[in-house]
Order: C-alpha cells, then sequence, then structure tokens
C-alpha cells in the first residue's frame, strides 16, 4: 500500500474568459480519436516567488482570465449533438466544444513537508509524490463534456512551487497546449512589468481541418451515444518505474555520429545523410529497451513516434493551428534478434524511414480509414514488446517563466502511461539537450544497467543496483 499523499488542497477557483457569442467548434477524426485517452498532465517547478503563495495565485489567476480571451476554446466543454433522418430516427452524433464561457478551474495546494530536493532526488525514479500536483487523476478526455476542460494545481513546496498543468486532450495536441501555456505565461509577465515578446504572437486558428478544405463539418460517428465506447481502465494499473534521464548534445551528437558511420560502412549513404539526433536516440531507447526486456529472439517488434501533421499537410495546416495533428509512425516490425544484430545505424534508418514516409497522401487516407470505420477505444498504443515516444524537445516548456524565473525542471503526471513509454523534453540548459522520461515495468528497467544506454546518459552515472 502507498503511504498517504502529503499533498492538500486549500483552496478552488473558476476562471472565465471575457463573454463573448457562444460557438461550436467540431472535433475532427485527429480530436475524437483520443476521447478515451487520459488528459495532459504536464507541469514545471519553480524556485520560490518573491511573494506568498496566495499573491501567486492571484497572478496566475487574473493572467489567466486575459490569456482565456484569445484561447476561448480551452474554457469550454465537449457536448455531444445527434444527429437524426428525415423520419427522426437517430443515425449517428457528433462531438464538438461548445465555447459558452463555462470556465477552467486553479487549484491551491500545500505539500507538508516536501522540498525541492525530493522531488528532483539525484540519481533515482520520479517520486510518486509528483503524481499528487495533477488534478482530475482518472479523467479521460470524454469527461470533458462534465470536467473543466483546463485545471491547474499551484503546489506550495517547502522551498519552492510547483504548477500542474492537466488539459484535455482532444481539444488539442501537446503543439498548441504549450503554445497557450507559453502564452499564459507572456501575459503573467507583462502583468509584472516585463516587455512583452515581439514580434506579436499569431492568433491561433480554431476552425479544424477538413480533408475536403474549408470549415471542416462535424463528424458524425455511427453511434446514438458515445459514453458506453469509452475504454476506461477496470483495474488498477500494474507497477511502474519511471526516470527522468539527461541526453547532453555532445551525447547525441555522438550517437548520431555513431550511427552515420554505421550506414556509412553498410552502404547506405542516404540513410548516413539522413539521420538525425532524435533518430540516434530512438534507436538507442527502442534497442536497449528490448534487450532490457530479454525478449524473446523470434519475437516481433515495433518502435512508435507521434508526429506533428502540421508541416506534412498539402497546402501545410499553420504553425498557430489549434486542434490535433499528430498521427503515430511506425517503423517496419522486425524481429527482436535481428533488430539487435542490425546495430544501432540500421535501427536509426528504420525510424528515419517511417518518420519519411508520413506525408500528405498518408495522413489523409489513415483519416478518411478512421471516418470509416471510427475507433473509440483508446488511444494509449500499449504493445507489451514496443516502444511509443511523445512530446517533444521542440515544445518551448522552459519558455514558460511566469514572472520570476525560469523552471528548475519538467515533469508529468500518471496520465498516458505504460511500460514502454517515452517522452521527450527539452534540456533545460538548452543548447540541444532532451530529457527523456521514460516508464517501463520495474522487472524492465534493466535498462539502467544496460553498458551501451548509460554510456550515452549524461552525465555518465550509474545507479545503485537495486537489490
Amino acid at each position: 500500500m502507498h503511504s498517504p499523499s502529503p499533498v492538500r488542497v486549500v483552496s478552488r477557483r473558476a476562471v472565465k474568459p471575457p463573454p463573448r457569442p457562444r460557438e461550436r467548434i467540431p472535433l475532427t477524426t485527429w480530436d475524437l480519436s483520443l476521447l478515451s485517452a487520459d488528459y495532459i498532465q504536464k507541469g514545471l517547478l519553480f524556485a520560490p516567488p518573491p511573494f506568498s503563495t496566495a499573491r501567486l495565485v492571484d497572478h496566475l489567476q487574473a493572467a489567466l482570465a486575459d490569456a482565456l480571451a484569445a484561447y476561448h476554446p480551452v474554457a469550454g466543454r465537449l457536448a455531444t449533438d445527434q444527429h437524426r433522418d428525415d423520419a427522426g430516427r437517430v443515425v449517428g452524433c457528433s462531438v464538438s466544444v461548445d465555447c459558452a464561457g463555462q470556465g477552467v478551474e486553479i487549484l491551491e495546494a500545500v505539500a507538508e513537508g516536501v522540498a525541492i530536493a525530493d522531488v528532483l532526488p539525484p540519481d533515482a525514479d520520479v517520486p510518486r509524490v509528483v503524481r499528487s500536483f495533477f488534478p482530475l487523476d482518472d479523467a479521460v478526455n470524454y469527461d470533458g463534456h462534465e470536467c473543466p476542460l483546463f485545471v491547474v494545481q499551484v503546489t506550495e513546496l517547502a522551498d519552492g512551487v510547483f504548477v500542474g498543468f492537466v488539459y484535455n486532450h482532444a481539444l488539442s495536441d501537446g503543439t498548441a497546449f504549450w503554445d497557450f501555456i507559453s502564452a499564459w505565461a507572456e501575459t503573467a509577465r507583462a502583468r509584472l512589468g516585463a516587455p512583452r515578446a515581439l514580434p506579436p504572437r499569431a492568433t491561433p486558428l480554431f476552425e479544424r481541418w477538413s480533408p475536403d478544405g474549408g470549415a471542416a463539418a462535424p463528424v458524425v460517428l455511427p453511434y446514438a451515444d458515445l459514453s458506453g465506447l469509452i475504454a476506461r481502465p477496470t483495474q488498477p494499473p500494474p507497477p511502474q518505474r519511471e526516470r527522468m534521464l539527461h541526453f547532453s548534445a555532445e551525447s547525441l551528437a555522438a550517437l548520431k555520429e555513431r550511427a552515420r558511420q554505421e550506414l556509412l560502412a553498410a552502404g547506405d549513404a542516404a540513410g548516413a545523410a539522413a539521420v538525425t539526433r532524435f533518430q540516434a536516440l530512438s534507436s538507442l531507447l527502442w534497442r536497449c529497451s528490448v534487450r532490457a526486456r530479454r525478449t524473446a529472439p523470434d519475437q516481433e517488434v515495433v518502435f512508435r513516434a507521434s508526429a506533428n501533421n502540421r508541416a506534412r499537410l498539402r497546402p501545410p495546416l499553420p504553425a498557430e493551428y489549434f486542434g490535433n495533428a499528430i498521427n503515430a509512425v511506425s517503423t517496419e516490425v522486425v524481429r527482436a534478434s535481428e533488430l539487435l544484430a542490425r546495430g544501432h545505424g540500421w535501427a536509426a534508418a528504420a525510424v528515419g524511414r517511417a518518420v519519411a514516409a508520413h506525408g500528405d497522401a498518408g495522413i489523409r487516407a489513415r483519416a478518411a480509414a478512421w471516418a470509416a470505420e471510427p475507433g473509440l477505444s483508446a488511444f494509449r498504443l500499449f504493445d507489451p514488446n514496443g516502444m511509443f515516444v511523445s512530446s517533444s524537445p521542440r515544445f518551448d516548456m522552459y519558455g514558460c517563466d511566469f514572472g520570476w524565473g525560469k523552471a528548475l525542471a519538467a515533469r508529468s503526471g500518471k496520465g498516458n502511461k505504460y511500460d514502454g513509454k517515452v517522452s521527450l523534453f527539452p534540456g533545460r540548459e538548452g543548447g540541444g539537450g532532451i530529457d527523456a522520461e521514460v516508464v517501463l515495468a520495474p522487472e524492465h528497467m534493466a535498462l539502467e544497467l544496460d553498458e551501451e544506454f548509460w554510456a550515452a546518459v549524461s552525465p555518465d552515472v550509474r545507479p545503485a543496483r537495486k537489490d
């Protein structure tokens, strides 16, 4: 049994945008496929501000109200409408964001006896207390019909503060989510006298993508009601271990160069020229996890990663598109023994081929296939022999300064985690470093004892063996 959480919520506030005309924004296939997934749970750890926690919450609340004026769908709720034929029979339903200013929430909490050092222990698992910094613990995105689409928990620590964001993933992907957080932080800095960023921030585009061009019509699903189709966990999650591991820019460059040299030696000049740091890191994570899991030699394995569709579509979606525009890309299936034998360069190139193949035609074909046979079971992509990488080091997490300095660390809650899930974060120091949040079953965290893997982790300090 786990000990009681030291985190206690002491206040709860509703935050609403300025009044505006009510509107509905229909969800696309990309949005609808996420209804059974968990809310996004990401947060930032800060040094203490030069004022009280109560004043801090006042400050964040006022800035958030200002930000919601431009990002008003965040303050809405999901709504389901039934569609009928000429005889009045229900033929399906559609889901949209009802933008009526229902509001978001800010919670103020206190973590008794918890210090920054307890949240960021050196060479150890991410502490379970971090999960207590995120509200709506068991909510899935479908619950946005009743729950706020965005909830913030400001948790006071003994020597710092953690700001946890819980955000409905059916509303948008991580690109748009971090754009919203960045706009809120910019507004907060301005309220404390900091100059606004120049040039002005682009206005978010809320009109959803349509394969046919123009404004998206509601996607009518062939069900009278969706509530019974939403997949919810029926059992407690299995044990997990979670490590946040840093890969410096120098380490990533070395991984990339090793992959390049292996591909050149194998005669794959095109693969060598195209290899990226992401491919090299993905190769390391994929191969070493297969080894740590002691996967049977004949077992087929695959690597998956989320890909941003905005620039891949023709015509491309603008960067400020505010919705989901992601798909999961997959490498070819390969037997575990072949993956390990073919080596680092081949695996990096396999990831590269999967990413390069994800273009406009494929994106449109997948959207059409989902619309023809919609699935709402879950967007968990769990594969006991696979690995899935999400989030991105391109998200400007550490640029989200709310007025009293850069965050000390970025962390996430328990949502959307399972054995083989990796989330990528930018390194705090900048310069191209990447932090990888690796989640594995306890028996698979032998990854931390893998010589090749740990040689790439920065700093190269092996954790104590756990008996």
